[in-house]
């Protein structure tokens, strides 16, 4: 094996908890990174002072963990959707991008992981063609911001129960290619790749080029090893093509709990690591 993975997980899985405690709890199960999700701040990021902000940075940093950056971008909020036929919901959107940008800058973290399901999907009159101009000329217009912030998008492929526009690896590095920035890159998740024809290790390899980050969960929609995906073959795929990002858990059935969720699956995943070696 080429390095030992780094591993974070996403805060949401914690539910309720307060932040310095879920931070305790994640650093004590043996991960250096938090994913944070911005519902879990505050309604709108935007309502985030900067003494706030700051708070959340020490808050997460007195765990001894890492800020990794920001995902479920949109989740939760109203008005805002990348591929909106209204320019003006399209610049309110990609204002809003921006702010996060600066948040998960200033949290320090590097990657906002761009998912937002609803956020892109189809609209009544909207073609696939034109909806994938309108997200080109998105994420194209937020690059200066990225660049300011050094911080990346990471735009996530998602199955077609979920939405209809960027629904495999494959067109998403196409619509990468296309807006042709480093700040704006690709992110995979277990669970999506799943539902995809090309096995996962295959669209690893496929995508090497273009990977910015990482999700670790299950088609049973709970965390590494708590179901039937084999993750000894997608992780010899990521030692294959040296992949140095993070590999964050992000589950979206909690019924274990968030303490099992929590454990369980880095302990699965710290298994299958040795299993390479």
């Amino acid at each position: 094996m080429n390095a030992p993975f780094r591993y974070a997980i996403c805060n949401e899985t914690f539910g309720d908890w307060p932040l310095a405690k879920a931070c305790d709890s994640a650093a004590a199960c043996g991960y250096t990174g938090l994913e944070v999700a911005p519902f879990t701040l505050a309604p709108l990021v935007t309502d985030l002072s900067g003494l706030q902000r700051s708070e959340i940075r020490r808050t997460i940093a007195r765990a001894g963990l890492e800020c990794v950056g920001l995902h479920w971008l949109l989740a939760k909020t109203e008005g805002f959707h990348v591929a909106h036929p209204d320019a003006d919901v399209r610049r309110r959107t990609t204002d809003y991008l921006a702010e996060l940008a600066r948040l998960c800058h200033e949290l320090g973290g590097r990657v906002l992981v761009f998912g937002s399901p609803k956020q892109r999907s189809l609209l009544p009159g909207v073609s696939q063609a034109t909806a994938e101009d309108h997200i080109h000329e998105v994420f194209s217009r937020l690059v200066p911001v990225l660049e300011t912030t050094d911080t990346v998008v990471a735009l996530e492929p998602l199955s077609t129960a979920e939405t209809d526009v960027l629904t495999t690896a494959a067109d998403t590095c196409r619509m990468i290619d296309r807006i042709g920035s480093p700040h704006v890159r690709l992110h995979l998740d277990v669970k999506a790749m799943a539902s995809e024809a090309m096995p996962i290790p295959d669209i690893i390899h496929a995508s090497a080029r273009h990977l910015e980050h990482f999700h670790a969960n299950d088609e049973n929609l709970q965390g590494p090893g708590f179901g039937a995906v084999d993750f000894l073959p997608i992780f010899r795929a990521l030692d294959d093509i040296r992949y140095a990002g993070w590999v964050s858990v992000e589950v979206f059935d909690y019924a274990p709990g968030p303490e099992r969720l929590a454990r369980d699956s880095i302990d699965y995943m710290r298994r299958i690591e040795t299993e390479l070696e």
